[in-house]
């Protein structure tokens, strides 16, 4: 089948290599788990697994490329992580953003970081604002660090190492990094202040072809060296492009995974940083008022080990109940970030129970935030809180006159990387399907009572 595109989609948890057809229909797929590395003697902080991910990806991309014509590769990696490279490979492993070792360059950092004014990045916990880690990594191995050519983000490390081309890329350096000025569309002081500018390379489009695949990793592969190379673009920001080329402003996408993000395409509202409120920057450089908790992974915490699947009765059984999780049940940023999470009433046994307990919790966190936020528009629920009805059903209900959609399974981050690779061209719309909000009797006065305890 010709015309087809790779995607490969780098997650906090998992990989994947997803091959879609011209009209963006999934045609393979192959996943694997992502971990990172832990510190030891030589890096004593926690990392980015690259060398995982590259065998993965090469594995993956001559398996698949054997029983599919693949015209190009495009990538959606998730924020907060970039890598310093030579012209020969890494100069320093990468950072994973859980990484909590920074000691006193934390302090260090926040009196060069730019105000919020400037970047519309708040000053996030851990390693979250791309530019401590490389300011740790500056200050931590300086021989290292100077024998850097460049910076790039986490989908342009990806691209550069297919193709050899260097780029900097709007959503990548425009995500909570402090190194960009959203509204001016611009690096940012801090990066000249600290002699950064050299880092730097080039701006590109997410949906530029940055060149062929090297003749090594043709070789590897099995795939013609005429493959293209997309830029990239950061996951989330991703998951915009089928509803960018598909309709017009104003809309609110909430992509959900690891972290709830919600992104006001076209909103107004005034950001919080307090509230962990930014400005991401979609593919066409424009900035987006967006919030975010980190909602998979309280989820998780809440549905316990082996989640099972929640129905309506499950929902309204524990509205009846009246047990109460409070946040925040992850210390990773969110407007609930500084708060520890507690449960009142005693959380559910039961396995369904417990997932539907969860799922309360985290849409009640979603309708929190996106009032917050003024988001506008239609809410438009993508990725892995869609696999269930749950979510999106008890949303709805939490957001009455307002019309909650459902993306399909096929659309998010991979499916608008993909799109790249074809920026321009016609594209069918998301088959986008209304949430049937449930009939939870209690809802609201159970939503009130848990406004009243935050």
């Amino acid at each position: 089948m010709n015309g087809c595109v790779a995607v490969f989609d780098i997650g906090k948890t998992n990989i994947k290599l997803v091959v879609f057809d011209r009209g963006g229909a999934i045609l393979a797929e192959r996943s694997a788990p992502n971990a990172p590395l832990a510190p030891d003697a030589t890096w004593p902080y926690l990392r980015l697994d690259t060398g995982r991910a590259w065998a993965f990806l090469i594995g993956a991309l001559k398996d698949l490329g054997a029983h599919f014509s693949i015209e190009a590769i495009s990538i959606a990696a998730h924020g907060a992580a970039g890598v310093l490279v030579t012209d020969e490979g890494d100069a320093l492993p990468a950072v994973d953003y859980e990484f909590d070792g920074y000691g006193a360059l934390a302090a260090e950092y926040d009196k060069v970081r730019p105000r919020f004014e400037e970047t519309l990045s708040p000053n996030l916990p851990r390693g979250l604002n791309l530019g401590k880690q490389v300011f740790y990594l500056e200050r931590q191995f300086p021989a290292q660090f100077k024998a850097a050519r460049a910076f790039l983000g986490y989908p342009q490390y990806w691209s550069w190492r297919l193709s050899g081309v260097a780029a900097t890329e709007f959503t990548s350096v425009g995500s909570h990094t402090d190194l960009w000025r959203p509204k001016e569309g611009r690096l940012s002081s801090m990066v000249d202040k600290l002699g950064w500018r050299r880092l730097f390379p080039p701006m590109r489009k997410a949906w530029d072809t940055l060149g062929t695949l090297k003749p090594k990793v043709a070789a590897a592969t099995g795939l013609p060296p005429i493959v293209r190379v997309v830029c990239g673009a950061h996951d989330s920001n991703a998951s915009l492009v089928p509803h960018l080329m598909s309709r017009r402003d104003p809309f609110t996408v909430i992509s959900t995974g690891t972290w709830v993000i919600i992104m006001a395409v076209g909103g107004k509202s005034r950001l919080d940083q307090e509230a962990d409120m930014l400005a991401n920057v979609d593919v066409r450089g424009v900035p987006v008022p967006t919030a975010r908790f980190m909602g998979g992974r309280e989820f998780a915490v809440l549905a316990g080990d082996a989640p099972a699947d929640a129905d309506e009765a499950d929902v309204a059984g524990v509205v009846a109940s009246g047990v109460m999780a409070l946040p925040a049940f992850t210390d990773q940023g969110g407007p609930f970030g500084a708060r520890k999470g507690r449960i009142e009433g005693g959380a559910p046994a039961a396995p369904a129970a417990r997932t539907a307990f969860a799922t309360l919790y985290a849409a009640l966190v979603t309708a929190h935030v996106l009032e917050r936020l003024e988001a506008p528009g239609d809410l438009i629920v993508e990725g892995g809180f869609t696999r269930s009805p749950a979510f999106a059903a008890v949303l709805a209900g939490l957001m009455p006159g307002r019309r909650v959609v459902i993306a399909p399974a096929a659309a998010g981050a991979a499916a608008g990387a993909a799109m790249l690779a074809h920026w321009g061209e016609p594209h069918p719309p998301p088959l986008l399907e209304p949430a049937r909000a449930w009939v939870l009797p209690g809802l609201e006065a159970y939503r009130e009572r848990w406004e009243r305890s935050l």
